[in-house]
């Protein structure tokens, strides 16, 4: 019988699994100029608010943004990461990167650790090339998949999904989108203890990156 290897963390499935989960509610949405990514900014440890001021929304560039849930520390590192390989690429392609080579980068960095990193991301933007907003999941084993619509992360996520699932129309404008998240989050931050306190959002446009609050 072949056993089954322990991740690298050492840890066992339950306590894995508890973690995935991931105390945060993170949302991306494709609207018709582009996309709207937002967050809330509670962080816990344990069953303790740890700070109601997390930064969780990262601008990895003037056209892709991230966010993050899982350990913290672990996300910092590879936000960090995603910028410095993406000032790189810029200098040597002598453009910004699109963020198809964001979120491929994410995955790489994700999928070379294998449960090492505990971070689960979505990295939204637009992409110059293709002339429309794109958004992609990534989870700590790697996995990379595109949405076409929408994307909630963390254990606030099962709220926002729903309220993404009955009001999310194609070819929204933006200031429908940023209603749209705001409602999303909220309806998170009302029925998830480890969602709350301020929201944080992005839009990402032909004409770049711009934090709405």
């Amino acid at each position: 019988m072949m056993e089954n290897k322990p991740n690298k963390l050492n840890i066992d499935k339950d306590t894995l699994n508890k973690i995935v989960r991931s105390s945060t509610t993170t949302v991306g949405i494709i609207v018709k100029d582009g996309v709207v990514v937002g967050t809330e900014s509670q962080a816990t440890a344990g069953y303790t608010v740890a700070t109601k001021t997390a930064q969780k929304l990262f601008k990895i560039n003037d056209y892709t943004c991230a966010t993050i849930s899982g350990g913290v520390a672990d996300c910092q590192y590879v936000v960090n990461q995603l910028k410095a390989l993406s000032r790189l690429k810029q200098v040597e392609g002598e453009k910004v990167p699109d963020p198809q080579y964001i979120a491929s980068m994410t995955r790489n960095i994700l999928f070379s650790g294998r449960s090492y990193f505990l971070c689960m991301m979505i990295v939204g933007g637009y992409s110059l090339k293709k002339k429309s907003g794109l958004l992609y999941g990534v989870d700590l084993l790697g996995t990379l998949y595109e949405e076409e619509n929408f994307i909630s992360f963390g254990s606030g996520s099962p709220f926002s999904i729903g309220v993404l699932e009955a009001d999310w129309k194609p070819n929204m404008t933006k200031a429908t989108g940023i209603n749209l998240i705001k409602t999303a989050i909220s309806s998170s931050r009302e029925r998830d203890a480890a969602s709350g306190f301020d929201i944080q959002i992005c839009t990402i446009d032909k004409t770049g990156y711009n934090q709405v609050q």
